[in-house]
């Protein structure tokens, strides 16, 4: 976890070696990953720029990407999950210790007067990098999905929810099923604000969890079943 950020040609960056590394990915994969942003990025080589890298055991040269912070955001949206999330706010720590330290070597000053305004400065900067630290971590915990493994809990919940209902219907067919199932996924896409399930995330687990346990089907519903189970006793 060491030098996640590092400064080159006057900038502060890091590297997919050092990205597949953090992130426990195949170095190929984040490649391939960088490489596919290329179609929907215009300034994708504001962001990100090629070089090689010596392997130390074998000494063949290999492709690299390193990317500033702007590219390390764009490439580090599509990681998922709350392990991943504590790798991204490490990062944006070092980006922002990386970019101090590049700003005081650019700009230190050599007077008294000068010293006295740049400690004034850095106050203030860093007052500022703790708000904007603090919007970016509530954006990144705000959006991020929700991990697989919630996500198949609801799922299972939302089956086992409708079973416990289900039973006060006697034998359900599958199209009493159907109606049931669609009640309770478009009351629990009303809950988040969703258009699909795919789309949740975790700020909306809590509150889809209490209102699956306490979900009982709308009026309307409920009558579509009871009409489907008189049709078949007729």
């Amino acid at each position: 976890m060491n030098n996640l950020v590092i400064m080159k040609n006057q900038q502060a960056v890091t590297s997919s070696l050092q990205v597949a590394e953090v992130f426990d990915k195949n170095h190929q994969h984040v490649l391939r990953d960088i490489d596919n942003l290329k179609e929907g990025v215009q300034n994708w080589t504001d962001l990100f720029y090629e070089d090689v890298y010596t392997h130390p055991q074998n000494k063949q040269q290999y492709r690299v990407i390193y990317m500033n912070r702007d590219g390390f955001t764009l490439l580090a949206m599509g990681f998922t999950g709350k392990k991943a999330l504590n790798f991204k706010l490490k990062y944006i720590e070092a980006f922002n210790q990386m970019e101090n330290s590049i700003k005081t070597q650019l700009e230190l000053p050599t007077t008294p007067q000068g010293m006295l305004k740049l400690v004034l400065e850095n106050v203030n900067d860093s007052n500022e990098k703790v708000e904007e630290l603090g919007t970016r971590l509530t954006d990144l915990e705000q959006n991020t999905p929700v991990a697989p493994g919630d996500y198949n809990y609801i799922s299972r919940r939302i089956s086992q929810r409708v079973r416990e209902v289900g039973r006060g219907y006697g034998e359900l067919t599958q199209k009493q099923r159907g109606e049931l199932f669609r009640d309770i996924n478009q009351g629990v896409k009303r809950i988040a604000g969703v258009g699909s399930r795919s789309q949740l995330r975790e700020r909306h687990y809590k509150a889809v969890i209490d209102f699956i346990n306490d979900w009982e089907p709308s009026t309307a519903t409920k009558t579509l079943v009871r009409q489907m189970a008189l049709e078949l006793e007729a």
